[in-house]
Parts: C-alpha cells; sequence; structure tokens
C-alpha cells in the first residue's frame, strides 16, 4: 500500500489552498479530485466576488475568516499576477424601511473589523453611478472581483512547486481508520495510507464523511441545496461599481455584479432544490428578476436579461432556518487524528479560502502537539 503524509480531498479553491498550505510546510500532500478538472463544482459557479465580510455575526468564521481571507486574497493576487480588481460595492436602500436597516449593517461591518463603509445620500450614490435608483446607500471600497480560475490554477502551481500532487478522476470510496494511519481506498480500488485527511469534498462533503468507517454520523449534518440562477445583461453595464440590495433572509438579493471583461449579471436568487446536480436556468425566473433589478435600475430595458447559468450553495440548514456558519471539525471535535471536515463552504469561502487554509492548519497542528 502506497504511503503519503496528507491526501486532501477535493480540488476546489478551499481544498486547492489547504493543500498549497500543508504543502508549504514541506509535508508531502495529494490532492483527489472526481471530476476530471480542477474547480467544476461550487468553485466554478460564483459571483466571483471578493467580499469585505459585512454581514456575518462577529466572531463567526465567517465574520473572521472573510476578514482575514479579503486581506490574504488581495495581497496573493498582488504577488502572482491573477487577475483582480477592487472595483467597489454599493449596498442600495430603495425605500426608508430599507435605509434605516443601513445603519445597523454599517455597525455589523464595524464589529467584524470592517471599518471603511461610506454611508450615501441618494445624490451622493447617484454622482458614483447616474443610472442608480436609491433613497441611501453604503460604499463598501474594499469589495472587488477575481478571476477564480487564474486564482486555483496559482494556487496548484504552488502545490506542485512545493512537491505536492493532484489526481485527477479519482473518486474516494472508503476512508477507515487502522491504528495510527488512516487508510483511503478510491473507487478503482486503489489504496493509500495517510497521517492527514481532510474532506473539501464541497457539495459531497457530507456524503464522503459518511463514507469515514470510525466517524459517529452525528458529525455529519444533514444536506441542503440552494440553487442561485445568473442572468447576463445583454449590452454595456451602466454601473462601473458591484450594486447590493439590501440583504434578505436566505441570500444577499438579485444583486449586480461585473467580471473583469466588463460583462454584468445579477443574481443568484434562491432556489432550494433536492439535488446539486439541478443547475438548468428556467427563463422564466427571469420575470423576478426583472422586478427585482428595477427596483435599484428602473430603466433596465425588456428583454435584456439573458438566463446564464446556476451555481449551488452547499447549505447546513434547512429552508426557512437561520443561517448556519462554516462548520470545519478537527480532531478535538470528533476524536480521530488527522481528521479535517469541512462543511457548509458556501459563501464567502472564495474569499475566505487562503483563511481557511490556515485554520486547518493550525486544528492539525494543535491535534498533533497534544
Amino acid at each position: 500500500m502506497d504511503k503519503v503524509d496528507c491526501v486532501v480531498a477535493g480540488a476546489g479553491v478551499v481544498g486547492l489552498a489547504i493543500a498549497r498550505a500543508l504543502a508549504l510546510q514541506g509535508r508531502e500532500v495529494l490532492v483527489l479530485e472526481a471530476a476530471g478538472a480542477i474547480g467544476t463544482g461550487t468553485s466554478s459557479r460564483n459571483s466571483e466576488v471578493i467580499h469585505a465580510g459585512i454581514y456575518y455575526p462577529a466572531g463567526s468564521l465567517k465574520a473572521r475568516l472573510c476578514v482575514a481571507g479579503k486581506h490574504r486574497l488581495y495581497d496573493y493576487c498582488e504577488q502572482r499576477h491573477v487577475a483582480h480588481r477592487r472595483c467597489g460595492k454599493l449596498i442600495v436602500a430603495t425605500s426608508d424601511a430599507e435605509a434605516a436597516k443601513l445603519t445597523g449593517i454599517q455597525a455589523q461591518a464595524a464589529a467584524n473589523g470592517v471599518s471603511d463603509l461610506v454611508r450615501l445620500n441618494a445624490s451622493e450614490a447617484r454622482a458614483m453611478e447616474p443610472a442608480l435608483h436609491c433613497v441611501a446607500a453604503l460604499l463598501s471600497p474594499s469589495t472587488g472581483i477575481v478571476d477564480s480560475h487564474a486564482l486555483m490554477l496559482a494556487m496548484q502551481g504552488d502545490l506542485e512547486n512545493a512537491g505536492g500532487m493532484l489526481a485527477l478522476n479519482s473518486p474516494i470510496a472508503l476512508v477507515r481508520y487502522k491504528q495510527s494511519a488512516i487508510e483511503i481506498v478510491a473507487s478503482d480500488g486503489t489504496e493509500l495510507q495517510a497521517n492527514v485527511f481532510v474532506n473539501s469534498a464541497g457539495l459531497q462533503a457530507q456524503q464522503l464523511a459518511l463514507q469515514i468507517q470510525g466517524l459517529n454520523a452525528q458529525f455529519v449534518p444533514p444536506s441542503y441545496y440552494a440553487k442561485g440562477n445568473y442572468f447576463t445583461l445583454a449590452g454595456r453595464s451602466p454601473f462601473q461599481r458591484l450594486i447590493y440590495p439590501v440583504p434578505e433572509a436566505a441570500g444577499l438579493g438579485v444583486h449586480l455584479t461585473i467580471d473583469l471583461g466588463g460583462q454584468a449579471k445579477f443574481g443568484p436568487d434562491v432556489q432550494w432544490v433536492d439535488s446539486p446536480d439541478d443547475l438548468t436556468v428556467a427563463p422564466a425566473r427571469g420575470d423576478v428578476f426583472y422586478a427585482a433589478v428595477r427596483q435599484y435600475w428602473p430603466h433596465l430595458p425588456d428583454d435584456a436579461l439573458i438566463p446564464g447559468y446556476a451555481g449551488m450553495r452547499p447549505k447546513i440548514q434547512a429552508p426557512g432556518e437561520p443561517a448556519k456558519d462554516f462548520m470545519i471539525q478537527g480532531p478535538a471535535d470528533h476524536g480521530l487524528p488527522g481528521l479535517v471536515n469541512l462543511f457548509g463552504i458556501e459563501s464567502p469561502g472564495l474569499t475566505s479560502s487562503l483563511a481557511i487554509a490556515d485554520y486547518v492548519v493550525e486544528l492539525l497542528q494543535a491535534s498533533a502537539q497534544r
């Protein structure tokens, strides 16, 4: 049986960041990815936004890792020449009731260490974005956008330059504990022995965790899937910044983002579905998008929204339940040496990826010292 120090399951942005961090410590690392390419799941179907860390409960992993990850990510993109832009965003209130919520959003951001938000009145916001309709807004200057695939390629390059390896088309069938080692059995029958196993399988993380012999199923949360549909804008965007409405219960509302090529898209909405494979965008959902977008862009032309793509949020709370934090379980949680499971790594997972990697490394180091 072949032996390797660390095995990471999943080559999305978080799995690659973790593998990179372990390899840069001088550890032997192998990434096993079920698909035929890196980043084909949640990492390839998102808004590519670098989030500021505004909305999350103070002290939560989402708040801490987003704020730390944002700084790490901007620095990393500069150093590795990954395309990105600190374009800023406006959180817009289109009614007096929504405007009253901006004060609380600004206070929440400050509690998370995000102190650069600027309150704007309607005329100040329109001076920045003339096509915008609002009664008030918050400017977040540290929000940005990034080429997520280029980011993952850079992380893969760092991993491989440090001696790490990536194996594609390598789904895992079983993980079992044998004395002081972890045995990983691939679907093709290949068996490996490792000291560390990190489950960063994204939408399949719970399914993989249930295949770990020795892990009590009580540590595996239920899986729920919230599809986010996107519509692209035909024609040139009238906005230079990202435009977000005041957040709704299950997400951040139908917002406008711009990619590095200047193409604008709207979304994601929140559509609870039974299968993570349900990625079809129904054109009829455009009716809801038109109504939502026209709250802040009244002059959105008819027939300007084109069905784009859909992403899938790996939720660990049921529809109607309050949002839950990232769930990152180490040996101190479940009692199995060398094992880390990551569940519910949705937004702001991309922004937080480098900080999540640091957190996982710290969990493993703390466990090893006991």
